[in-house]
């Protein structure tokens, strides 16, 4: 309990310690080092200390008077602060007047000792801060003696310091106390030898008084009676009385001044036993709580011991784990590499077969050849008929033998195998802790794809999957994860309890992976198995009627529209695209009065109610029966000569691989490209009135003139 027994301010054991109201102790001398003074017309004159509890007292606020800064008050801070403090500045820039003066003054425990009219008397409006919660205190003409003495705690210091000192120390040395050689028991005050020649000199009054020898002024102090506590208003009157309002002890005179005579007051002896009771009480429940205190932190301890047992044991699992891991990727490495080799000397092997059988022929062939020039050579034209039919038909037999395929490698020199790795680097960053061990967790199994009922259609994948035959675990739900459709990272697109889900707005042409896991309230399962699909190549589709503007007509299953206003009307196809190349056209079926309708491509949210491209939602061509224009935005542009009428066929060509849009009629580009850096989901759509019908075409083929761009690997998610 050193921390209990140790002065705030100069940090040693207590010496004569004062009560401040808010219940903090500090040692007279230190109370006297660290007051200040306050300019008289800011000092509130309600707030004078009187020591009749913590309700007289007013606080000052500390972020209005710095009281113990290094400008103010010569000194930075409470803590080693153990005599006086150095010459302070006379007044601070806050007007904060610091106390005391600049005169060196004798060692404050010397004063001490004498009798208090010897003391310096306190400057009016002095002001103490407590150390510990930082209230401030004007005090009254009483000064620091308005305070009690905690004589409670002055018995508790002294037993201590008996208790744990062996020598008694001198209570003068300000530093490295020396070894007490005699105590004075009318000062109370044990003293080395330099100390007592300088502060207890043997003349005077001092004269007078006994000095012993430490040890029996130890047992002196023991035997001493208690001090009786005096009043600190009336100092001549014992304290006999307690008031329970004010919670502190009074005096008779107190109670006659009228200053208590209100309150409920009671025997000073039957409180004392009371709260001592009451503090035995607390005292019992704070030791259990210590006591639990202790257990816990054992319990802590042990913990901490089985953490790194458990955690030194989990990681050898886990490196045993990754080790076999290693193993089982070395042998399937080395069987891999068994199967490179065994194609590698076989194509080698047919090669050098190849090369062998080629050369042999091609030895018979010179050899040949040779043999026929030097038949030509000769000039006997009956010996060369002899043989030359012979020859001709050797020379045709052995052209033959050099066919087709012949000179032909029989093998390439590439290798027809390709290692697929991604799963498996996909499935190595996916390694991770399924659940930590515990007791009943019961996570669900993998789920089984069902592969019959899987399929793609355009743009749309569907998926169906059960949990395994023979497992009892309970499930909740299930999470149906898709990567991007370009090798990339999964992502969750469906979680609930159905065992179906159709996935819409993924990318033409385009492979995508899939999995699926069950979770439940222990946790998720293990993955199911990856599938592979394929989207479209080209893309399907019809005019949807969900989206379309009221007055747009609908026949042949949503292939043909017209409209019943005279006004532009717009309608979309119920396909997006965000990627690929994408081309399809529109048969103008009826064609009336020179109208102008547009065709193009809009975003989800364009307007219905004008025509296509008005706003900035859409860019499309319109045309009529001599011309067309580019419009998006409102913003007409490229007039190209050349219309439409009955049976004209448009064309819309969307390459995403260059983020163009190109136009057609009957087969023949319309002007240049219609519009640039295209990215992001597009739906097909048109805009007519009452004087057209069109029919669309889906499905179709690239144009034979137009040449597709490089792909984009990352082409825009729908």
């Amino acid at each position: 309990m050193d921390e209990e027994l140790k002065c705030p301010v100069c940090g040693s054991f207590f010496r004569e310690p004062i009560i401040l109201p808010c219940s903090h102790n500090i040692c007279l001398a230190c109370a006297r080092n660290i007051l200040v003074q306050t300019p008289d017309a800011e000092s509130p004159q309600s707030s004078r200390a009187s020591g009749s509890g913590v309700s007289d007292y007013d606080y000052l606020d500390l972020d209005k008077m710095s009281l113990y800064s290094e400008a103010d008050s010569g000194y930075g801070s409470y803590g080693g602060f153990v005599s006086a403090p150095t010459t302070p500045c006379q007044k601070s820039p806050n007007g904060v007047r610091v106390f005391p003066p600049a005169v060196p003054q004798p060692p404050p425990q010397h004063h001490l000792l004498q009798h208090p009219g010897s003391l310096p008397p306190i400057p009016r409006n002095s002001c103490i801060t407590c150390p510990q919660c930082h209230r401030s205190l004007i005090l009254d003409d009483r000064g620091l003696r308005g305070f009690p003495k905690n004589r409670v705690l002055e018995g508790v210091v002294d037993r201590y310091q008996q208790s744990k000192a062996a020598a008694l120390k001198c209570q003068l040395c300000e530093k490295s106390p020396k070894e007490a050689t005699v105590m004075c028991e009318q000062c109370d005050v044990f003293y080395c030898d330099p100390c007592r020649l300088r502060c207890h000199p043997p003349r005077g009054p001092l004269a007078k008084h006994r000095l012993v020898p430490p040890a029996q002024g130890r047992i002196s102090r023991r035997t001493s009676p208690r001090k009786i506590s005096t009043c600190t208003e009336h100092e001549l009157e014992n304290l006999s009385m307690y008031c329970v309002q004010c919670k502190m002890p009074v005096c008779y005179q107190c109670l006659e001044e009228g200053k208590h005579g209100t309150h409920e007051v009671k025997a000073l002896g039957a409180m004392w036993k009371l709260h001592k009771g009451q503090l035995s009480q607390a005292l019992n429940i704070l030791s259990d709580r210590a006591t639990e205190a202790k257990e816990f932190l054992v319990q802590l301890r042990n913990m901490v011991q089985h953490i790194q047992e458990n955690g030194v044991e989990f990681e050898a699992c886990l490196v045993a784990q990754c080790d076999a891991l290693i193993d089982a990727l070395n042998r399937r490495k080395a069987q891999l590499l068994s199967r490179v080799n065994n194609e590698h000397e076989h194509k080698l092997k047919v090669v050098r077969d190849q090369i062998s059988h080629c050369t042999v022929k091609l030895r018979q062939t010179t050899g040949l050849m040779e043999y026929c020039l030097e038949v030509i050579k000769e000039n006997d034209p009956s010996g060369f008929l002899q043989i030359s039919d012979a020859l001709i038909r050797r020379v045709h037999m052995t052209e033959g033998q050099w066919g087709k395929g012949t000179l032909t490698p029989r093998m390439t020199s590439d290798f027809d195998l390709t290692l697929d790795s991604s799963p498996l680097l996909q499935t190595i960053h996916q390694l991770d802790f399924v659940q930590m061990k515990g007791r009943g967790c019961v996570f669900p199994a993998a789920p089984m794809l069902q592969l019959e009922e899987c399929c793609t259609q355009n743009n749309s994948a569907t998926l169906s999957w059960k949990q395994p035959p023979l497992s009892t675990i309970a499930v909740d739900g299930y999470i149906l994860e898709l990567d991007d459709g370009n090798g990339g990272q999964f992502r969750e697109v469906y979680v609930g309890t159905e065992t179906m889900c159709t996935v819409d707005g993924l990318h033409f042409n385009s492979t995508y992976k899939s999995r699926v896991k069950a979770y439940n309230d222990s946790g998720v399962g293990q993955y199911s198995k990856t599938l592979v699909m394929q989207t479209s190549e080209i893309a399907w589709f019809t005019f949807d009627p969900a989206s379309a503007h009221p007055d747009i007509i609908f026949s042949n299953d949503n292939l043909t529209v017209t409209c019943n206003s005279y006004d532009d009307r717009v309608v979309m196809g119920n396909c997006s695209f965000s990627r690929g190349v994408h081309y399809w056209e529109m048969t103008v079926d009826r064609y009336d009065n020179h109208p102008d309708p547009a065709f193009g491509v809009a975003r989800g949210d364009v307007l219905k109610d004008v025509m296509l491209g008005k706003d900035d939602k859409a860019w499309a061509m319109y045309v009529d029966n001599n011309r067309s224009w580019f419009m998006h935005n409102n913003s007409h542009t490229n007039r190209t000569d050349g219309g439409i009428g009955k049976g004209s066929t448009v064309g819309v060509l969307l390459d995403f691989t260059r983020g163009i849009l190109i136009f057609l009629i009957n087969d023949e580009q319309q002007g240049p490209v219609a519009f640039e850096a295209l990215e992001g989901q597009y739906f097909p759509a048109i805009s007519l009135n009452r004087n057209v019908q069109v029919t669309l075409h889906t499905g179709l083929p690239i144009p034979d003139f137009y040449t597709p761009g490089e792909a984009d690997p990352t082409g825009s998610v729908c």
